[in-house]
Formats: C-alpha cells, sequence, structure tokens
C-alpha cells in the first residue's frame, strides 16, 4: 500500500451512521437520505465491521443510543461531512453552478417507507437539481410546527393557506404471508377464525368495517395482535405472525413478489386516497410542480381496485 493514501470507510456509510446517530433512529435517517431502513442498517454494520469492536450503537427496545465510542466517532464525523458540503459548495460557485434547490416534503410513514422511498431515485434521476428533504408525520396539516413545502397526507381535507390535490387512489384487503397461508389456509372468510388479526392502534376500525362487508361482522379470531404503527402491522404479516389488512398500493410490489398474498379477491375496501397539500405560497414553484406531476404519474401507473383485483387473482391463484 502507498504510505500516502488514505485508509477510509465507505463515505455512504459514514453518512448512514452521521446521520443515525444524530437523529438517533435507523428509520429517520432512511428518511432524510432518501433510502430503505434496511440500507442504514447495512452501511452501520458494515462501517461496524470496518473499524472493529466495540459497537458503535446500542440497540435498545424502540430507540437507538450511541455508545462511547459512537459518540467519539460521530463528533470527528459530523464535522468532517460539514467541511466536504462546504467545500463542494464552494467549488460549484466558482463554476457558476447554483446549490440545488431544496424541497421540503413531509408524508405519513408507513406511505413513506413503503410507497415513496421505493420510488424515490426515479424523481432524483428526473431532477437532480432538486434536493428532496423528507420528514415522517402523522399529524394533521394544520398541527405541524415547522414549515413546509409540500405535505402528502390522506384527504381530500380542506384547511385554510392550503391546496388540496389527489394522487393516488387506495383501497384495503387483507394480507399474509404464503408460508402462514399454507400452513392455514383461507378459502373462505370464515376460515378467519383460525387466524390472528393485526391491528394498527392508529386505525382500530379497519377490520371491523371489512368483516362487515364481507357479512362476517360476528366473526372471532383465534386471536388479535395490535401494533402501534400501520407499517408494523404489514411487517407482522411478512413474518406470519397473522393476517394484517392491507392498502394496495403499499402492498403491490410485495404482491407481485411472492412475499405477500391476498387470500381474498371480495371484497374491496374503499378508502381514503393520497393527496399533496399545498402552502398557498409554495403551490407555483418550480419544485413543487415538478414533484407533483411526477407524483401524479406515479400514480396513475399504480394498479386501479379493478386492476389489482385481476392482479391479485392471478399472483394469489384465486379464481
Amino acid at each position: 500500500m502507498s504510505p500516502n493514501r488514505r485508509l477510509l470507510p465507505s463515505l455512504n456509510a459514514l453518512r448512514a451512521f452521521e446521520a443515525a446517530a444524530r437523529l438517533e433512529s435507523f428509520k429517520d435517517a432512511a428518511v432524510e437520505l432518501g433510502v430503505t431502513h434496511g440500507a442504514i442498517s447495512r452501511h452501520v454494520s458494515l462501517l461496524e465491521e470496518w473499524l472493529g469492536p466495540p459497537v458503535l450503537f446500542a440497540r435498545l427496545n424502540r430507540r437507538l443510543e450511541l455508545t462511547p465510542t459512537g459518540a467519539a466517532l460521530l463528533a470527528e464525523v459530523g464535522p468532517a461531512l460539514d467541511r466536504l458540503s462546504a467545500a463542494a459548495g464552494r467549488h460549484r460557485a466558482r463554476a457558476g453552478k447554483s446549490a440545488p434547490a431544496v424541497l421540503r416534503v413531509n408524508a405519513l410513514a408507513t406511505f413513506t417507507l413503503r410507497w415513496l422511498l421505493p420510488r424515490l431515485a426515479g424523481f432524483r434521476d428526473l431532477h437532480p437539481e432538486i434536493e428532496v428533504r423528507l420528514s415522517t408525520s402523522n399529524e394533521p396539516v394544520d398541527a405541524l410546527h415547522e414549515s413546509h413545502d409540500l405535505i402528502i397526507r390522506g384527504g381530500p381535507d380542506t384547511f385554510y393557506g392550503f391546496s388540496c390535490r389527489p394522487f393516488l387512489t387506495e383501497y384495503r384487503v387483507p394480507v399474509c404471508s404464503p408460508t402462514l397461508l399454507k400452513r392455514l389456509p383461507l378459502r373462505e372468510v370464515t376460515d378467519l377464525r383460525q387466524h390472528t388479526l393485526l391491528h394498527a392502534s392508529t386505525l382500530p376500525r379497519v377490520w371491523g368495517d371489512w368483516l362487515s362487508a364481507a357479512g362476517a361482522q360476528d366473526l372471532q379470531p383465534a386471536g388479535s395482535l395490535t401494533l402501534d404503527h400501520f407499517y408494523l402491522t404489514l411487517q407482522a404479516a411478512l413474518d406470519g405472525l397473522g393476517v394484517a389488512m392491507g392498502p394496495t398500493p403499499l402492498i403491490t410490489d410485495d404482491v407481485a413478489a411472492g412475499r405477500l398474498v391476498v387470500p381474498f379477491s371480495s371484497p374491496v375496501l374503499p378508502t381514503r386516497g393520497y393527496h399533496t397539500y399545498l402552502p398557498d405560497a409554495r403551490s407555483r414553484d418550480r419544485s413543487v410542480t415538478a414533484f407533483c406531476a411526477w407524483l401524479v404519474e406515479m400514480g396513475r401507473l399504480d394498479a386501479s381496485a379493478d386492476a389489482f383485483r385481476s392482479r391479485v387473482r392471478l399472483e394469489s391463484g384465486l379464481v
């Protein structure tokens, strides 16, 4: 090895570590950097492997905590990345290039993790001049404490000072893992008596509404498991813990890949679609209009209710 060669870990691994350490969350770091939760976890693991023991984080029940080694590394990596960013900005300025436009987007957590993040690279390829900064929240539009250029929520709703535009329809259907379905078949709705139903505390009525639509409002399942976030119920379904109610746009990729199965082609429960809420002062901003147009196109490409029914019949073996 050349004596002048710098021995450095991956820059992406350092960025992932710095964001996770600063935000104390792999999920929030994934949103900030526009990648998946798994990508952040892998980058941090690779960095820990490169550095050697001790580890950088203590993985606690519901949060991350820096170890003394992690805290010492963050104290050096953070300022180093700031200096790199500043140097790159000065170089762009000398070259006559303006800094990328910053677009601050706030969206629902489950929607972000399961629909927006997997597609976001496409927007970045189309618009490299726009830097998307994502944050997640389930708060109503008028309850957010920070300002955003674009907010994604269910709708339509009316808020003073905001325009509302639809871009993605949603329906809900039961979903489970193929392994669970093989062990406990679901041929009729009444077969759900043998299963555990997965509930989200934020949407406590979804299963009841679907069972009523299926004519089985009095059905008693073998068990129930309630989790505090909707995306956790989908993960629990992927892990074979039970049957969840899946929002069609957020499960289409997993159904196509065979990770989830839709055991019943009907009823398909209609629900509120996804909308953008734009502050009046930002509604004509070029970055905002570009992102809105991209969302509409992505929504158009997603399956409609009828197309989704046909698709799950084929992919889940339903007739």
